[in-house]
């Protein structure tokens, strides 16, 4: 039998991401374990004024194990992370960076010993992790690392609208540069099998679309010439595969298009070309999901918030939305 509880790294001491949690923690019905610095949280939670709702606190994979089978929830994994003599909210801290990476370790070991069944991620910070000397940018190459999984791929999802992403963590001109046929008729191919696979999420009777990349999809080589020379070779190529996809469509359209019932999900060519799409249509109900894990793991769209960490300000709708995701498709109760 599957355990039900989801997993919940604790992200970057310093942001907001233990104050989304616990404020989750009052609004959700699964069975959650948190894994993070137990002062920290009693000390985020008296500062933002919310309760320390855990039923248990554990300091060992056995003691969880117990707690489970008690049905316990929440559960606090507690990890020795952080040095509160040293830590101060809003700052970008090697100790928080490291705590971060720890605590996403120990949640994957959760998963892998079964004690867990998927990963939700509040945020952590880029800046943070490499002032701890980890070499991995984000959450979703941390996961890559850790589980052995060679081509993760991120979506958004905000309500109707899906967005895949061809490109990630690129500068503008190095993300203009990856849009070859190649690669992005891959990026076509693993988006069309995700969606097959997943056909309670998605409406697979709806083609995918691909965004332009220029403005006006380059008028014809007048604004660029991307779009005759890759972009639209691909989409073909992709179609000649048996394929519904079409494009590329003008990325000023496109994603107004697809929320409104018209694909099935977007492919969008660069970080920003989707990012600004989703978080303007819905940034607090946006989610971030990655497939291509051996696991599934939904993640908030959002950062650390440094300026209103432990301010009791944040908005916990995206940590709520990304625990529903994970309940759905591991078969829970929200």
């Amino acid at each position: 039998m599957k355990n039900s509880y989801l997993v919940v790294p604790f992200g970057d001491a310093a942001g907001i991401g233990v104050e989304i949690i616990l404020k989750a923690l009052q609004r959700v019905k699964e069975p959650v374990v948190v894994v993070g610095d137990r002062d920290l949280i009693e000390k985020t939670a008296q500062d933002v004024g919310l309760p320390f709702p855990f039923e248990s606190v554990v300091t060992s994979s056995g003691q969880l194990r117990a707690a489970q089978r008690e049905g316990r929830a929440p559960i606090l994994y507690h990890l020795d992370l952080i040095d509160l003599s040293t830590f101060a909210y809003g700052a970008i801290q090697a100790q928080c960076g490291r705590g971060a990476f720890e605590s996403v370790r120990t949640a994957v070991d959760l998963i892998e010993e079964g004690l867990a069944s998927a990963v939700v991620t509040p945020p952590l910070h880029k800046e943070a992790l490499k002032a701890a000397g980890i070499e991995e940018i984000g959450y979703t190459e941390i996961l890559a690392s850790l589980s052995d999984s060679p081509k993760p791929t991120t979506m958004f999802d905000t309500h109707k609208l899906k967005i895949f992403f061809h490109s990630r963590h690129l500068s503008l001109i190095d993300a203009c540069r990856a849009v070859t046929k190649e690669s992005l008729l891959q990026t076509i191919v693993t988006s069309d099998e995700i969606t097959g696979k997943h056909p309670s999420f998605f409406d697979t009777t709806l083609p995918l679309a691909v965004a332009g990349l220029n403005p006006h999809n380059g008028d014809g080589g007048l604004f660029g010439q991307e779009e005759l020379l890759e972009v639209i070779p691909a989409i073909r190529a992709a179609q000649k595969q048996g394929i519904r996809v079409v494009g590329p469509i003008g990325a000023d359209s496109v994603f107004h298009q697809a929320k409104t019932g018209s694909y099935r999900a977007v492919v969008s060519l660069y970080h920003d070309q989707g990012h600004i799409a989703a978080k303007t249509y819905d940034f607090d109900n946006t989610i971030s999901i990655t497939w291509g894990l051996p696991f599934f793991r939904s993640s908030v769209d959002h950062g650390t918030a440094f300026d209103i960490a432990g301010k009791g300000k944040a908005n916990e709708q995206g940590m709520v939305r990304a625990l529903e995701a994970a309940a759905f498709f591991v078969g829970g109760t929200t």
